[in-house]
C-alpha cells in the first residue's frame, strides 16, 4: 500500500469499525484521466455489505475528507464490497479464510513459480501455507504481491 492508501486506511477504519463493517482494502487509482479512491467493506453475518452500508460509510467518510483534505488532486470516492474474489492482506484476512481455495501472486519465485492456486492451509506472520494439488507450499508474506479467494460455481 502507498502513502496515501496508508493514511486512508488510518482515517476510514475506526468509522467502518464504528458502524458494525471491516474495512478490506483501500485503493487509490487513476483510471484514464480520472483518479479513485475506493473502500471495500465487509461485515460478519451471510448477508455481507449492502447498497444502505456503502451509501452510509460514503456520506460519512466524506465528511471526514472534506475536514481532513488528505488528497489534493480531484478524484471520486466509490464504497462497495469485495466481491466473491474477495482480496486477502492482513493475517486475519487469511485466517479467517483457511480451507478455502485462493490464488496467490508473487514479487518473485518460489519453488520455481510465481502464481500458485490451492487450498489456503496455515498462516502465521510471516507465512502462508497452500496445498496445491496435495503438496504443501510455504510462502513468504513479504514475498505476496496479491492474493485472493478464488470462486467456483
Amino acid at each position: 500500500m502507498g502513502k496515501i492508501e496508508d493514511a486512508i486506511w488510518k482515517m476510514a477504519e475506526p468509522l467502518v469499525a464504528e458502524n458494525g463493517m471491516e474495512l478490506i482494502d483501500v485503493e487509490y487509482v487513476k483510471e484514464g484521466a480520472e483518479w479513485y479512491l475506493r473502500l471495500f467493506l465487509d461485515k460478519e453475518g451471510d448477508e455481507g455489505i449492502d447498497l444502505d452500508d456503502c451509501e452510509l460509510i460514503s456520506r460519512k467518510f466524506s465528511d471526514v475528507l472534506e475536514e481532513k483534505d488528505p488528497i489534493t488532486q480531484a478524484y471520486r470516492l466509490e464504497v462497495s464490497s469485495p466481491g466473491i474474489e474477495r482480496p486477502l492482506k492482513r493475517t486475519k484476512d487469511f485466517q479467517r479464510f483457511q480451507g478455502e481455495k485462493v490464488q496467490v501472486k508473487t514479487f518473485s519465485e518460489v519453488e520455481g513459480k510465481k502464481q500458485f492456486i490451492g487450498i489456503l492451509q496455515e498462516t502465521t506472520e510471516e507465512t502462508v501455507t497452500l496445498d496445491v494439488d496435495g503438496v504443501n507450499i510455504v510462502i513468504p508474506r513479504k514475498q505476496i504481491g496479491k492474493a485472493n479467494l478464488v470462486w467456483e460455481f
